[in-house]
């Protein structure tokens, strides 16, 4: 299992990657993947917040 000194820097790349997510809700072009893109949104918020609150972060 890794150590929170391996895990710390995967999490803030992940919040770093969110943007990214957010930026296609903007896309006009998205039809029904806006859910799918919206669930993986708060899906990713859910584990970062779970990781901050068991690892104190």
């Amino acid at each position: 299992m890794a150590d929170l000194s391996q895990l710390r820097p995967r999490i803030e790349a992940l919040e770093l990657k969110r943007s990214t997510l957010v930026s296609l809700l903007d896309n006009p072009d998205l039809g029904t993947l806006h859910v799918d893109v919206t669930q993986a949104i708060e899906e990713l918020d859910d584990l970062i917040e779970e990781f901050k609150r068991t690892f104190e972060f």
